[in-house]
């Protein structure tokens, strides 16, 4: 569908006549030139398998008109011969010779290639270059766009007669060192032929094995088995030469979808293409069309016969200055290759080639936005279908979004016209406007809004938005798993657990000393167990923002601890980094945490001696905690833990994991311990932060029979000592904190 508004559009461009270079010409072997050397209009007949002479006869008249280039979209690809000799310079030379001085003489030829076809040596010696005339077709049979270039593999005429012989398949040679593989059609056996230290082949020993004359002496001759050449497409060639541009400095970054030619004064061409180098073709010049210089080949035969006779005053000069392309529009035995295109529904695709000449000459180029604008557009008007369909009545809302999608055609329409930017019409309209509006009219009718909220609220609670993603593939993650290279962090909270007792203990000690019971000691020992939760639970939270501040899926809280990952379910190459990034900056915000309540308890104890004297009972000073970090990286177990009757969660386990937790409880306060695998994945990643890490000493650790080599993690900002990082010197409740 997308193709078909794409087709409307070009369609719709090609009525406002573009502009475009008046310096492109065609020379075209139609039925008439056919009938014409056949039925001796000229002074030499010929059948239907013209000799090469009178292709040489051509390049004269061209090049004696003063064409700038011409290409040729007829593949001459081995020599004939058997064909009929020329006279040249009063000498008889073949048919092929004859071509070649004349492609000699002109300088400017540009020969065809296609489907591994080549022109053989005596042309391509003589031409001023070799360009690719393949068209690539879609699916439903038209043609939209070509490739900017192939890369193809010029075998040794040796070895093309040896693999027609033995049967070898040449597309699928096994290329080594010191020698190169080729499998056979017909049996599925393999020749071995042995290279040299160079590289090369003894095409001596190969001429030997393949003569019939077993007498004839044996000489080595050691050549390249094949070549590897970069075809430029015909029209990208021959644009080349009239904008003087280098095709052999081209810069061409199929990653990030461009091709950039440029020239001696610095002028450039960027071609937007795909991970394949495919480009789309502008479409502006059909074969009718007055701008295109076009003659028919006899013509310029009789005209090269009359410059000849010295009967120039007969002779226009009619393609001067023209990039020339020369093919065929004849009917019959596959002469020519008819088809569609977006422009025109049945014509002869050699229009191609000067279409895609115009369109690096007016460096006008078809661009498609890419993935992040095609995913934004989509996003924006299925948020407006949705908006339009939750907010309005029915009919409002179903003129409101037919409105939004006339709006955006049109816009589309314009953009394309005018800068040749392609917005995608299906996906954004039918698959993101429309489906968006149906399907939530739909949904408002059979389901209640009750049910969509409740889903919401469930999942949004358990687990985060990356993970929503995942865990609603049912089919994909139901109870099985997955095995993944994940980096674990584990985050305990230092000193919790000695505030626990504590309170629980001066809880207990209000009860007895008040003599309270029932519901009043119950109420004294649930208020003492919130305070607990609310001293811990703004750690935790630091903690946890901060985990998904840096990407990483929160797993679960263990009591104090925070169990986290990265690498899964969202895959991320640097999820090392990434754990170890956000334990530092955990630490940091632990701190940052810690300094506000160490500034609240000095203020706490100025007014305790102000209450102090007045009997009043004293602010209860706020508990200063601290943070033990453990991180390790390796495989383990990912996916859905439980049952689909019961509570699901998305976690990990394995061997790794316990490292991770058992370097966390090695880990003391306000220090950040990784693994050796850990330390390895930042030092490939980023080296800066693993010049930072200090090896430790080997760790015997409960569950691992050998010792654990582990790094510490510096986190400290520069104008902080380690005794004030681990607020070791801070008083709480009247004790030290490294009592905790």
């Amino acid at each position: 569908l997308e193709w078909i508004t794409y087709d409307w559009r070009v369609k719709e461009a090609a009525k406002y006549s573009p502009a475009a270079a008046t310096n492109l010409g065609f020379v075209a072997i139609t039925d008439a030139s056919v009938d014409a050397l056949l039925d001796g209009s000229l002074p030499y007949q010929f059948g239907l398998l013209w000799p090469r002479q009178v292709y040489g006869r051509l390049v004269d008249e061209l090049s004696a008109q003063g064409a700038k280039a011409i290409g040729f979209d007829v593949l001459l690809a081995e020599l004939r011969p058997d064909h009929l000799p020329a006279q040249l310079d009063g000498e008889t030379t073949s048919s092929d010779e004859f071509f070649a001085r004349a492609l000699r003489r002109s300088s400017n030829v540009i020969l065809a290639s296609e489907g591994g076809l080549f022109p053989p040596d005596l042309f391509v010696t003589n031409a001023a270059a070799v360009a690719h005339i393949s068209a690539h077709r879609e699916r439903d049979g038209i043609l939209r766009r070509t490739h900017v270039f192939l890369d193809i593999r010029v075998w040794h005429p040796m070895i093309k007669q040896a693999a027609q012989n033995a049967g070898w398949d040449l597309e699928n040679v096994q290329k080594e060192p010191d020698k190169l593989i080729f499998p056979r059609r017909f049996d599925g056996g393999t020749n071995v032929m042995p290279l040299n230290a160079d590289g090369k082949f003894d095409a001596g020993l190969l001429e030997h094995a393949m003569s019939e004359d077993r007498t004839r002496l044996l000489v080595q001759r050691f050549e390249f088995p094949f070549q590897d050449q970069r075809l430029w497409q015909l029209g990208i060639a021959l644009a080349a030469r009239e904008l003087k541009l280098d095709l052999n400095r081209a810069v061409v970054d199929l990653e990030h979808g461009r091709i950039v030619f440029s020239n001696a004064s610095g002028d450039e061409r960027v071609i937007p293409v795909d991970r394949q180098g495919r480009f789309y073709i502008d479409w502006s010049i059909g074969l009718k069309d007055p701008r295109l210089r076009a003659g028919a080949i006899d013509d310029l035969l009789i005209q090269y016969e009359l410059r000849r006779a010295g009967r120039t005053d007969e002779v226009t000069n009619l393609f001067q200055d023209k990039l020339v392309v020369v093919g065929s529009t004849a009917s019959g035995n596959n002469l020519s290759d008819f088809g569609a295109t977006a422009l025109e529904q049945q014509t002869y695709l050699v229009s191609v080639h000067w279409n895609v000449a115009n369109s690096l000459m007016m460096n006008r180029f078809i661009r498609p936005i890419d993935l992040r604008w095609r995913l934004l557009i989509i996003v924006v008007l299925g948020a407006l279908a949705g908006i339009c369909t939750w907010k309005l009545r029915v009919l409002t809302a179903v003129g409101s979004v037919a409105g939004i999608a006339a709006a955006y055609t049109a816009l589309a329409l314009f953009l394309f016209i005018t800068a040749r930017v392609w917005l995608p019409l299906v996906s954004p309209v039918l698959g993101s406007l429309f489906v968006t509006h149906v399907s939530l009219i739909t949904y408002l009718v059979r389901v209640e809004r009750r049910g969509r909220q409740r889903t919401k609220e469930v999942f949004s609670r358990v687990v985060s938005p990356d993970i929503v993603r995942e865990l609603l593939e049912v089919e994909k993650l139901k109870l099985g798993g997955a095995r993944r290279n994940v980096t674990m962090f584990f985050a305990d909270i230092r000193g919790f657990t000695a505030v626990t007792d504590a309170s629980q203990k001066r809880a207990e000690l209000i009860v007895a000393e008040q003599k309270l019971t029932g519901i009043s000691a119950t109420e004294r020992l649930d208020a003492e167990a919130e305070s607990v939760l609310n001293t811990v639970n703004p750690y935790l939270g630091l903690i946890a923002d901060t985990i998904k501040k840096h990407t990483g899926t929160l797993d679960k809280y263990i009591g104090d601890c925070v169990m986290a990952f990265w690498g899964a379910p969202v895959p991320n190459p640097r999820h090392a980094v990434c754990c170890v990034r956000a334990a530092i900056d955990a630490q940091r915000a632990i701190f940052e945490f810690n300094r506000e309540r160490l500034a609240e308890n000095e203020r706490r104890q100025e007014e305790n001696l102000r209450r102090l004297s007045s009997g009043e009972n004293a602010l209860p000073m706020l508990e200063i905690l601290t943070l033990g970090s453990g991180i390790n990286t390796g495989m383990v177990t990912v996916g859905m833990v439980g049952s689909e009757a019961h509570l699901m969660n998305y976690t990990i386990f394995g061997r790794e994991v316990n490292l991770a937790s058992r370097l966390e409880g090695a880990s003391g306060r306000a220090r950040i311990l990784i693994s050796e695998n850990t330390y390895l994945e930042i030092l490939r990643d980023d080296p800066e932060l693993a010049a930072t890490c200090r090896a430790q000493e080997p760790l015997v650790l409960k569950g691992f029979s050998d010792p654990i080599q582990a790094h510490e993690v510096p986190w400290r900002p520069p104008d902080v000592s380690p005794v004030d990082a681990g607020q070791s010197r801070t008083m709480v409740r009247g004790r030290n904190a490294d009592d905790y």
